[in-house]
């Protein structure tokens, strides 16, 4: 995974580039927000919803696989909502999910998306038979949504770094 974590180039003409660097962008800003972080820090909430900063990192890395190999790529995997619990109606983290475990596994979705992303089009629909059995969106409008999925959690996470031990973000 390159962590980009400066601003991509505002002269980048390629879409597919603007794209997969603003991904990489976001999930390094991501990982920052949560170095220096205890691992109680990582695992207790601070919200009344419950979720903790690395049960959001979880959460991220199953949202981009579910979007990128269950969804574009239609691949079968396993569990792909086994990052939340329905009951409780939030994220849930298991025993051996750790900062280095998650961000090993956020590196390989990462990889993995990118692979995928320059082997189409934009323009293509995702496959048929994985998250999708009619009507899949097309490839530009997975990547723009995963980018609105990352920005919006990491603004999440700004706030709760700042609860936690007052840093403020961007």
């Amino acid at each position: 995974m390159t962590e980009l974590r400066e601003e991509p180039p505002q002269t980048l003409t390629d879409v597919r580039e603007i794209l997969l660097q603003q991904l990489s962008y976001y999930r390094a800003s991501l990982l920052a927000k949560l170095a220096g972080l205890t691992e109680d820090q990582l695992t207790t909430s601070v919200l009344p919803s419950g979720w903790s900063p690395l049960g959001l990192l979880k959460h991220l890395v199953f949202v981009e696989r579910r979007w990128m190999q269950w969804g574009f790529a239609a691949e079968q995997v396993p569990d792909p909502w086994a990052d939340h619990d329905p009951d409780l109606k939030r994220w849930v983290l298991e025993p051996g999910d750790t900062l280095l475990t998650l961000t090993e596994r956020l590196s390989a979705i990462a990889d993995r998306t990118d692979a995928i992303v320059r082997m189409a089009e934009l323009s293509d629909r995702a496959g048929l038979g994985g998250r999708f059995s009619s009507d899949p969106p097309t490839l530009g409008w997975i990547l723009v949504h995963l980018l609105q999925e990352y920005a919006r959690h990491v603004g999440h996470l700004d706030v709760v770094r700042e609860l936690i031990d007052g840093t403020v973000g961007e």
